[in-house]
């Protein structure tokens, strides 16, 4: 591997003036400058990052964080965007650091890697509203990009338009014929779960629907959470079943045809269920049977915009012109159609 010392020996060079104009400094010459830069080219020069940090201040290294209690921790659609954030970045010159961790403060792990010091940014998933870390690494003016967004961000970020795609789900479905539609969203203090609830709920305002609390839950993206979720609401406890679900992920809506198995619902003659996906290969909708509607936003879609966010906040932009909204795709498959006409009533 070249070094300072053998770029400097190529052009007769001092390994400090060679150092100085890698680094930018305006005391070298621009045709120094160009030398050296095309001399470290030729011979794949790559600098020490704890040196090229002492110099310019940055270490060329992007940190996130995931609890490792989270159920994100084993989505397949999480290991997609990190193989995917890592490409990204690595074609700017920059290396992502994921650390995993079991702090039950959400800030524990960013207060101990910022006073480390040797991450020049991060990226935070699965904002809440009020989030915590936004508050603090804006506090400690550390630069960061969020994939999603709460409350009204002044902040770098990458989102989907997630009240929209609820709203254009739920408008699939009253187009159909549906007026008993249930929600089972995702938790509670997650951003795009908040988001989505709005959706839902200024559609059915604007149909003029009464939604009783019994048909909206709130709960973790798994398999099981939509089962119970689905068998509550299908065996009638709380008042008529739905005729048609929205669900916040593929994997509730697998719960949902287990339960409308269990309890002899076809889909979509007696129950239609949409939901949303972010394309992961182990849970593709279009396998379900039969095959799953989806609104639909790929994960990996957003690892560029990230990458690219958190490469032009480190090179001094603004945050607020750094925000991407993304409309998801709405994809007709199997698992809707209209409703039986003995079902076309209000809850």
């Amino acid at each position: 591997m070249s070094t300072l010392k053998d770029i400097g020996a190529a052009l007769n060079l001092s390994p400090a003036t060679v150092s100085r104009a890698l680094n930018g400094f305006p005391e070298v010459s621009e045709k120094t400058r160009a030398a050296v830069v095309e001399t470290a080219r030729l011979m794949k020069y790559r600098p020490n990052q704890l040196a090229k940090k002492l110099v310019t201040g940055r270490s060329g290294m992007v940190g996130m964080i995931l609890k490792s209690d989270s159920t994100q921790a084993t989505d397949a659609s999480f290991y997609e965007i990190m193989f995917g954030l890592s490409d990204q970045l690595a074609r700017r010159d920059l290396d992502l650091v994921f650390h995993a961790t079991t702090a039950s403060d959400i800030l524990l792990p960013y207060q101990r890697m910022v006073e480390k010091n040797t991450l020049d940014g991060f990226i935070l998933n699965a904002p809440q509203n009020d989030d915590p870390r936004i508050a603090y690494l804006r506090s400690e003016g550390i630069p960061f990009v969020v994939h999603g967004r709460a409350d009204d961000p002044n902040y770098a970020f990458y989102d989907i338009d997630n009240a929209q795609l609820a709203e254009d789900s739920f408008n699939l479905l009253f187009n159909l014929g549906h007026r008993r539609i249930a929600m089972l969203n995702g938790p509670t203090p997650l951003a795009f779960s908040t988001a989505r609830l709005a959706g839902f709920t200024r559609a059915a305002q604007r149909k003029s629907l009464d939604i009783p609390a019994f048909a909206l839950h709130h709960g973790a993206l798994t398999d099981s959470n939509g089962y119970a979720a689905a068998l509550a609401l299908l065996s009638g406890q709380d008042g008529p079943p739905p005729t048609a679900i929205i669900c916040a992920s593929t994997l509730i809506a697998a719960g949902v045809y287990r339960a409308a198995s269990d309890l002899g619902f076809a889909i979509p003659r007696d129950l239609s269920i949409i939901a949303h996906d972010d394309a992961v290969p182990q849970m593709r909708a279009v396998n379900f049977n039969p095959a799953l509607t989806v609104t639909r936003a790929p994960f990996r879609d957003a690892c560029e915009p990230l990458a690219k966010a958190i490469f032009d906040l480190l090179a001094g932009a603004d945050p607020t012109t750094l925000q991407t909204i993304e409309r998801a795709e709405l994809i007709l498959r199997d698992s809707t159609g209209p409703v039986a006409t003995s079902c076309d009533t209000p809850w």
